[in-house]
Parts: C-alpha cells; sequence; structure tokens
C-alpha cells in the first residue's frame, strides 16, 4: 500500500468520529497497536529531540524498506507517532523524502494538540524523514 493510500484511509478513519474526544480516544487505541522498539534501542540516540514527552524512534532498513518501531511515555503522544509509524513504515525512503504529510492538516490533528505536541509532531516527522536521507544514501 501506497502512503498516499495509507493516508486517504487514516483521514476516513478520523471522518468516523464525532468530537475531538473520540478521536483522541482512537489515537490512544492506535498507541496501543505500536510496533514497539526494542529495548536495547531506547537509547538518547532514538529519542525525538522538541517533544515534551519522551518519544524513542528506530528505524531499520529490510531490503529496499525502511521499517519503523516506536514508543512514547505519554498515551496520546504514542497515538500520534502511531499514526506517522503506519504511514511510512515499510516504504522506500525515497517515497518518505518525496511524501507530503497535508493528511496531518486534513484530519485536524495540528490543530487540536497543544503548541507543545504540535511542536513533537513536526519533529517526529522530521526524524523520520532523516531516517529516510540516511538510508537513500546507503541504497545509492
Amino acid at each position: 500500500m501506497s502512503i498516499q493510500e495509507i493516508q486517504e484511509e487514516i483521514i476516513e478513519e478520523f471522518a468516523m468520529f464525532e468530537d475531538w474526544m473520540q478521536r483522541y480516544e482512537y489515537m490512544i487505541d492506535l498507541g496501543k497497536t505500536l510496533p514497539l522498539i526494542a529495548p536495547e534501542f531506547k537509547t538518547d540516540d532514538n529519542i525525538i529531540k522538541g517533544c515534551q514527552s519522551k518519544v524513542w524512534v528506530h528505524a531499520e532498513l529490510k531490503e529496499t524498506q525502511l521499517e519503523f518501531t516506536a514508543d512514547s511515555d505519554a498515551i496520546i503522544t504514542k497515538g500520534i507517532i502511531a499514526i506517522l509509524i503506519r504511514t511510512f513504515s515499510n516504504q522506500h525512503p525515497k517515497d518518505i523524502l518525496d511524501a507530503n504529510t497535508d493528511f496531518i492538516d486534513q484530519i485536524g490533528l495540528k490543530e487540536h494538540l497543544s503548541p507543545t505536541r504540535a511542536n513533537g509532531l513536526v519533529s517526529m516527522i522530521k526524524q523520520i524523514k532523516m531516517y529516510a536521507i540516511a538510508f537513500q544514501t546507503q541504497l545509492n
């Protein structure tokens, strides 16, 4: 499934909920399905800078696709990173770099987060793209 198709799926899922309390509950549920980072990768190197809560993201190249795992010590943040992992995991680094993240605005996520969480979201996306750049150079 392409990044675009996954993003469209997420937009449709969020559209099913009438209010933001339901969407937050859904994000918490998504956080529970997050592919968890192995304990040995829960290091300072894998912490997302700019997040109020602790968020660890690890990327591994499996043939030509990046596989992400993550964890967070906050349930909403865990839901946010779960959405990003679902979108970008098992994708080619070039596709990750080329992908836009407008779907985040379309589901209204940024506007319903506190400023510090919104900054954290931007930092998470930036880190995922940085991993893609690093692994893209390995593939060339």
